[in-house]
């Protein structure tokens, strides 16, 4: 699977940690940035390019990362086509793709391990949408929506 992955300098050695991690698995990842520490950088772009290469290419998934997470889960919803989920547990990760369909998941480094965010973006990356047809009624009128923006 192609992922898309982005963070500043609070999530820097989280996204070098998922970078290996899910390369290893036999993901395609795509580094957006940061690429090195730079503790006076600012996340929007980089979760902007992230979200915006998750929407270019059906199929691909994003992860972006910060030391909350709450900022870049902003930030990436901010591109049209995105749907992106704070997880903060492995209950919260499968409910964002179960009934959002939601196309990148949003971590905070300071608030997890490695080990407890690889499983949060493993468990957002296995887990399908369920095509409920109440879920993509929801999903379809936020679509209208920032259609009519």
């Amino acid at each position: 699977m192609r992922i898309h992955i982005a963070s500043d300098h609070a999530g820097y050695e989280l996204k070098t940690a998922l970078v290996e991690h899910l390369q290893g698995a036999g993901h395609d990842v795509v580094d957006h940035g940061a690429h090195g520490y730079d503790a006076l950088d600012d996340y929007p772009p980089f979760c902007f390019a992230a979200g915006e290469a998750v929407v270019a290419e059906p199929g691909s998934l994003g992860v972006v990362i910060g030391g909350s997470g709450n900022g870049e889960q902003i930030a990436a919803n901010q591109v049209p086509g995105v749907r992106a989920a704070l997880a903060w547990n492995p209950a919260t990760a499968v409910l964002a793709r179960q009934h959002n369909d939601a196309n990148v998941v949003a971590v905070g480094a300071r608030q997890h391990t490695i080990d407890e965010a690889v499983e949060l973006v493993e468990t957002f990356l296995k887990e399908p949408f369920s095509h409920d047809p109440r879920h993509q009624r929801r999903i379809d009128l936020m679509k209208e929506y920032e259609a009519r923006r």
